[in-house]
């Protein structure tokens, strides 16, 4: 990819790591007829974990120097991804994965207003619209009170306020911190959530095949993590975050083909109004951050 430009690369990175995500999904779903939530999710997070620590040895990042500060803050993220990976996978396992992942693009839109909110960024009413705009979306995609309405979509909203919260979290933690330390921890700490839960459940017998499905799994949703890494340090975050919506057309194609689940007409529309306003969201965020390093230069 010489020939390429930094945003090209990344914007190409970005659309491989969302690729990784949704296949993951696709195979985690696939299991779910057979294994439980908490089974599926320990046998997966066994390999994952041990694929993330040998990276993390191989850069000498398995245990860094950390100060308390940063101790605490990997403890509130691993929670919070913990609370948002079992809100999600609820909702994956009883309801189609399009619109489980649709419901999670408004991410970005959360984020940007808890961070007004609890961290005292400034917002302007442009950004505020578009978060109001957004979450108008997301109504439209759960469809409260239609015939296709399923309890199981508030599993992800549930999911989106745990995300925004670790987001947030990783905010604040210094830039010493090795990201790959970070999903270390987090790994580990759902496996053993996983395992715990599903020690004191019935174990469904394992087959061959749901063992290559989570085997694959694993190894999808490492190579998911690793390009998101590589997308933001090859291109700018304004340009390449809007490449994180491709995820909605990989879970579109694979939600057709694996479980012959046709988005509807509704989903779509919220779908399009979400990642509209997510990616104005990114336009102007990307445009007041340039304006302002502007005027430090001046």
């Amino acid at each position: 990819m010489g020939s390429l430009s930094d945003n090209a690369q990344g914007a190409i990175f970005m659309m491989v790591s969302m690729a990784g995500f949704v296949i993951n999904d696709t195979l985690m779903k696939l299991t779910s007829s057979e294994l439980s939530l908490f089974q599926a999710i320990f046998l997966r997070g066994l390999l994952a974990s041990a694929l993330l620590a040998l990276i993390a040895y191989q850069r000498g990042a398995l245990w860094p120097d950390h100060g308390i500060s940063d101790r605490k803050l990997v403890l509130l993220r691993m929670v919070a991804e913990i609370g948002a990976t079992l809100c999600f996978l609820t909702a994956l396992f009883n309801m189609p994965i399009a619109n489980a992942i649709a419901i999670l693009q408004s991410i970005p839109l959360a984020v940007t207003l808890a961070a007004a909110l609890f961290l005292g960024e400034h917002v302007g009413w442009r950004r505020y619209t578009a978060i109001i705009v957004g979450f108008i979306g997301v109504i439209v995609i759960l469809q409260p009170g239609s015939e296709g309405f399923t309890a199981y979509a508030f599993w992800a909203v549930a999911a989106v306020g745990f995300m925004v919260v670790r987001d947030l979290t990783t905010r604040r933690m210094t830039r010493a911190l090795p990201s790959i330390f970070v999903a270390l921890t987090t790994g580990v700490g759902i496996t053993l959530v996983g395992g715990a839960v599903s020690a004191t459940q019935p174990w469904a017998p394992i087959s061959g095949e749901n063992a290559a499905l989570l085997a694959f799994a694993a190894v999808f949703l490492i190579l998911g993590y690793l390009f998101g890494v590589m997308a933001m340090r090859h291109g700018e975050i304004g340009f390449v975050s809007p490449f994180r919506y491709t995820i909605l057309l990989w879970a579109m194609v694979l939600g057709a083909i694996v479980f012959g689940e046709i988005p509807d007409v509704m989903m779509l529309i919220g779908s399009a109004i979400v990642v509209a306003t997510g990616v104005y969201t990114f336009y102007r965020e990307r445009r007041l951050r340039l304006e302002s390093v502007g005027q430090r230069v001046r």
